[in-house]
């Protein structure tokens, strides 16, 4: 039973595991580590100087306060529109690029670093899972034993079955994790949108 519980978790692991290959990406979703602006934009070229966002405080504010997540979409889309009203007429076209050039490049490296991080993540549960079907094939041999102490199978029988729904629990939170980039990408797209739109006086 032990070793088929570890097998079971090991299993979980690797039906996470996407095409390609990069061993250490578990996800359903394939793995883009960086996107392009091409994919999020189809407004017209930036020009260099929007990259000098950074430098303006309120574009750079604006720009953390809605690409948060916490802050529900149709409001951060609506902030942009009101922070790109109040820009002087003279400012406003570069304002917008700023704005596009900083949400692309902070929120793609958020999404990167996610990404990074589920790969360190994905790799620890499989160290993990050859952890326990080991504990569970060693635990497999001491109970048919003859000299087994019954109080030390049962022990590293608690202690296994504890640490396989540990394992199985995380595996679970990992497909929730799994989501984040292509969340990260979505709201991306969908606040560059509503730039075009403005630009285009929609």
């Amino acid at each position: 039973m032990l070793r088929a519980l570890a097998a079971t978790a090991f299993i979980g692991t690797g039906a996470l595991a996407a095409s390609g290959s990069d061993p250490d990406w578990p996800c359903i979703q394939r793995k883009v580590p960086e996107l392009s602006m091409g994919q999020i934009w189809n407004g017209p070229e930036l020009p260099s100087a929007a990259r000098d966002w950074s430098k303006d405080k309120d574009v750079s504010d604006l720009i953390k306060e809605v690409a948060a997540r916490r802050v529900p979409l149709a409001e951060a889309q609506q902030e942009i529109r009101e922070f790109i009203a109040k820009l002087p007429a003279g400012q406003s076209h570069d304002g917008m690029t700023k704005l596009v050039q900083g949400l692309f490049e902070h929120m793609n490296a958020e999404r990167s670093q996610i990404i990074s991080g589920i790969a360190r993540y994905a790799h620890r549960q499989r160290d993990l899972a050859g952890a326990l079907r080991k504990e569970a094939s060693e635990l497999d041999a001491l109970r048919t034993s003859p000299d087994a102490d019954a109080k030390e199978v049962d022990a590293r029988t608690q202690q296994l079955t504890w640490e396989t729904r540990v394992f199985e629990e995380r595996v679970q939170s990992l497909t929730y994790v799994c989501e984040v980039p292509t969340l990260i990408e979505q709201r991306l797209y969908a606040l560059a949108k509503t730039v075009a739109d403005v630009m285009a006086g929609k």
